[in-house]
């Protein structure tokens, strides 16, 4: 009697391994494009316009359209920082890790210090004008992984 030792998960997915060739790797990039990061602190700095827009039409004072636009930037350029930092090649998966845990500490720090100072930067602070923007910026990132509107979608760079 023969005796066959049982197959991990892991060694079942080995073995069904199959790489892809050019052209179906090449209509995977096509059907799932890359999305700028740009177009995201874009479309949170556009937002912040529209609900700075909305603010000063419903309350009638500059001092709410100013707070509705800081709430936005408060969370755009943090993010315009983070991006930055993270363009940068990494030297290994691990060094990537850390950095992008070290970066995002630091865009989560900005821009909580950013919404404590605007009690001293904007002059007759108007609180839920600048928490309207901040929301508002804040689901871009939800539209664009929801949504990824063709607007955003950015051509892969080809070899």
């Amino acid at each position: 009697m023969t005796y066959q030792a049982p197959v991990s998960e892991m060694d079942a997915e080995v073995a069904d391994f199959k790489p892809l060739t050019a052209e179906e790797a090449q209509r995977l990039r096509d059907a799932n494009p890359v999305l700028s990061p740009w177009w995201v602190i874009a479309a949170q700095v556009g937002v912040g316009l529209l609900v700075a827009m909305l603010a000063l039409l419903w309350v009638r004072e500059w001092s709410a359209a100013w707070s509705a636009l800081y709430g936005a930037l408060a969370i755009a350029l943090p993010a315009t920082l983070f991006v930055r930092a993270m363009q940068r090649s990494p030297a290994n998966s691990q060094a990537a890790m850390l950095r992008f845990a070290v970066w995002e500490m630091v865009k989560l720090g900005l821009s909580v210090l950013m919404l404590g100072l605007a009690w001293w930067l904007i002059a007759d602070l108007h609180w839920l004008a600048m928490l309207a923007g901040v929301v508002a910026a804040l689901k871009m990132y939800w539209l664009a992984l929801v949504a990824r509107p063709k607007l955003l979608k950015t051509e892969l760079k080809r070899p």
